[in-house]
């Protein structure tokens, strides 16, 4: 029996695949918990406008934050912070911080797109990486100063 899978079955196949199953298998465990359909003419049909829906949706997701990377790249932040004789910070800079800092430029991004190897620890230049999409990354360089 030919069925079409509406998930990810460990062992079996990834979502959208089109295998070949036997019958009690596909009426008996990938039917009744929803994992699968069975494929025909219709549900195909069904599959691949779904499938075409969702990659349009995609492609503007990417084309959006390759926009908002553009406008990033412009973008300089300054932090004041707390530092001792050396510019050793007190504490340290964190993504939430930075986030909080491109909130009051007008950007409203999520802490955990900011990549931070390391919180900031020392007053100077540094460069920030925005993770807005899988395969859109912006550089935001960031300015540290002592308070």
């Amino acid at each position: 029996m030919k069925v079409l899978l509406k998930s990810d079955v460990p062992k079996i196949g990834k979502k959208g695949e089109l295998l070949e199953v036997k019958e009690g298998y596909a009426r008996n465990f990938l039917f009744p918990n929803g994992l699968a359909i069975e494929a025909n003419s219709g549900t195909m049909k069904q599959f691949e406008e779904g499938k075409k829906a969702q990659d349009r949706k995609k492609e503007r997701e990417k084309e959006e934050s390759q926009a908002l990377a553009d406008k990033i790249k412009g973008l300089t932040i300054t932090l004041r912070h707390k530092a001792g004789e050396e510019g050793r910070l007190f504490g340290s800079i964190t993504a939430a911080e930075v986030a909080e800092a491109l909130k009051q430029k007008g950007f409203d991004i999520d802490k955990k797109k900011i990549v931070l190897d390391d919180p900031i620890r020392l007053v100077g230049d540094y460069t920030v990486k925005v993770k807005l999409h899988h395969e859109v990354t912006a550089e935001l360089p960031v300015n540290v100063l002592k308070l």
